[in-house]
């Protein structure tokens, strides 16, 4: 997804004059020749995070549509002041764009994690926030995000990856499965749909694609549960029971329970594979089917 986000950005930097990239060294190779034809829009701090956001809600108050990018450890929660006030409190809008969260690069270590990226996004308002599960589906949504005019929108890559891309329009979840009882309802986040649809197999529950998890699509959740009683599990990449309340609150006047799967609190001391990780989380798609079939009976 990051090769993705330098490719698609670097020919939307030819193209629209109104987009500039801020960059704390991270991926900053791979903005060379972009930084060669426009040296004024390809801007390069440094290791300093927090002026990374600083620069990016500078730009755009002179009118540009800032692009800031780096890992999300480093991008959310590190420079979070200048997240908040920089953009939230100016009234500014931009596109962060971050890479490597939950645990995309075990051998960084905890510094280079951010499982709770999404839930500190959601204690400030009107972000929108991307999880595309595929590489296409992260230029679909970059290309959306850059064209939203002022609006602050934080895109979350990923280095898992679903074995096949879906459409994806920026806006509402996308029914992958549907129940014939519909007496259950599985969300699956961004690059987790293929451990779901694995865990759900011969289950008969709706299964929901979302790769636009704020705004939450309450109407699609609601259209999903009908209007019985329903249980609902969310199964997200980033921290455990980030959307529960978001799920809760589109349910209100329906009777319902809602399990949030996702990465835990705990912290996993050995650096590890990917794929250990997301067992060790539960989130593969033996621990699923167990948690889930658990659940629901």
């Amino acid at each position: 997804m990051r090769e993705r986000f330098i490719s698609v950005t670097s020919r939307e930097l030819d193209d629209d004059p109104r987009l500039a990239v801020v960059l704390a060294e991270i991926t900053m190779d791979g903005f060379r020749p972009a930084q060669q034809r426009h040296p004024d829009r390809v801007i390069n701090v440094g290791i300093r995070e927090q002026l990374l956001v600083g620069v990016g809600g500078g730009l755009a108050l002179t009118g540009l549509r800032p692009i800031v990018h780096t890992f999300a450890s480093f991008l959310v929660e590190r420079p979070f002041e200048q997240v908040k006030l920089d953009f939230g409190h100016q009234g500014t809008g931009g596109v962060l764009v971050s890479a490597s969260a939950s645990y995309d690069w075990p051998a960084g270590g905890f510094t280079h994690m951010a499982p709770g990226d999404v839930a500190l996004m959601d204690t400030l308002d009107g972000w929108t926030v991307h999880v595309p599960g595929h590489p296409d589906e992260a230029e679909a949504l970059l290309r959306h995000a850059y064209a939203a005019g002022d609006d602050k929108v934080y895109v979350r890559l990923s280095q898992q990856s679903n074995a096949a891309p879906r459409p994806v329009d920026g806006l509402r979840m996308e029914t992958v499965r549907g129940s014939v009882s519909g007496a259950g309802v599985v969300v699956a986040v961004g690059p987790l749909l293929d451990n779901v649809l694995a865990a759900t197999e011969g289950l008969d529950v709706s299964v929901l694609y979302a790769t636009t998890v704020r705004p939450f699509d309450g109407a699609a959740l609601r259209s999903a549960v009908g209007g019985g009683t329903a249980d609902v599990v969310l199964v997200e990449p980033y921290l455990s029971g980030t959307s529960t309340a978001a799920a809760a609150e589109a349910l209100a006047d329906v009777p319902h329970r809602v399990l949030g799967l996702g990465v835990g609190r705990a912290e996993l001391r050995r650096y590890g594979t990917v794929e250990e990780h997301t067992a060790a989380h539960g989130l593969d798609p033996r621990s699923l089917r167990e948690r889930i079939s658990g659940f629901l009976r």
